[in-house]
């Protein structure tokens, strides 16, 4: 991303790119870093910090990584919260929505935007760093599964998209926020989504968009992940109507997928869905709990 000049400064940018922090200084550093490569001559930063606990880490980053970014406060309320702060302060004709633990590759903004200039909203690849280990690779295993089973490859669109590789026009991102009500990062994607299809807008598929993403899990930190998703899927299915959860051809791509990764892998995304249907009784019950409590 080259210097901006006094009249790109007073101009609007043509691309604004949010990003969602908390308590993750070192992988927004690469964030960041991968942000201000990007090809995209006229791009804004928004970051939004969502509460960390120390309150200079994230413009620490900032100001050594990407000095002109914007900085939003947040209050912790969750990612679907701080995506809609910074959509509503973003300058952008198309706002790009990315993860302070992704890495976009240096094409990704400019090739989102011209997908979204044609309307609608569009989405990339998402690839797992290898050096994330083992749990990171089968999350973004089950994470991409999904999104490919929901491609039509006839139209070129997607029924699901995860928000850390997203993009839409920023009126459209203000016409359609984010629900707040998923306080979690777990369903508040797959809901934009379906409201997105039912606005009747469409969501291309860019597969030349890439994002690495390196989250930082082990086993422990994969499970917690995907109880969270089993949680958020039972919240996605009860706000909508017609909505459906995976179905068989989820389940036959991942069991593929997942044994061409070996048997390490595939082990852990074993444990994931069990994590997963944990995650879905536990939000089934709660309702209960209240009504006899």
């Amino acid at each position: 991303m080259r210097p901006r000049s006094r009249d790109d400064e007073q101009a609007s940018p043509a691309i604004s790119i949010v990003v969602p922090a908390r308590d993750r200084p070192a992988a927004l550093e690469r964030c960041l870093a991968a942000l201000t490569s990007q090809t995209a001559t006229s791009i804004e930063l928004v970051v939004v910090d969502d509460g960390s606990r120390d309150r200079g880490a994230v413009p620490a980053v900032v100001a050594r990584t990407a000095p002109g970014a914007r900085i939003v406060r947040g209050e912790g309320e969750g990612p679907a919260a701080a995506r809609n702060r910074g959509a509503r302060v973003a300058t952008g004709e198309v706002i790009c929505f990315t993860d302070d633990d992704c890495a976009p590759d240096p094409h990704w903004a400019q090739r989102l935007a011209g997908a979204c200039r044609e309307g609608g909203a569009a989405a990339g690849i998402t690839i797992v760093d290898r050096g994330a280990g083992r749990s990171a690779v089968a999350a973004q295993l089950l994470t991409h599964v999904l999104q490919m089973s929901s491609l039509d490859a006839g139209t070129g669109t997607l029924a699901f998209a995860p928000s850390c590789n997203l993009a839409c026009s920023s009126q459209l991102a203000r016409a359609l926020p984010f629900d707040e009500t998923f306080p979690l990062a777990a369903g508040e994607d797959r809901d934009w989504c379906a409201r997105l299809a039912a606005a009747g807008a469409t969501l291309r598929f860019v597969p030349d968009a890439t994002v690495t993403h390196r989250p930082r899990l082990g086993v422990g930190g994969l499970l917690r992940q995907q109880q969270r998703y089993g949680r958020g899927a039972v919240r996605f299915r009860s706000t909508g109507d017609g909505r459906r959860l995976a179905g068989r051809r989820f389940y036959t791509r991942v069991a593929r997928e997942a044994a061409a990764a070996g048997a390490p892998v595939t082990a852990l995304v074993m444990l994931a869905q069990v994590a997963v249907a944990a995650g879905a009784a536990t939000e089934l019950v709660r309702p209960l709990r209240a009504t006899t409590s």
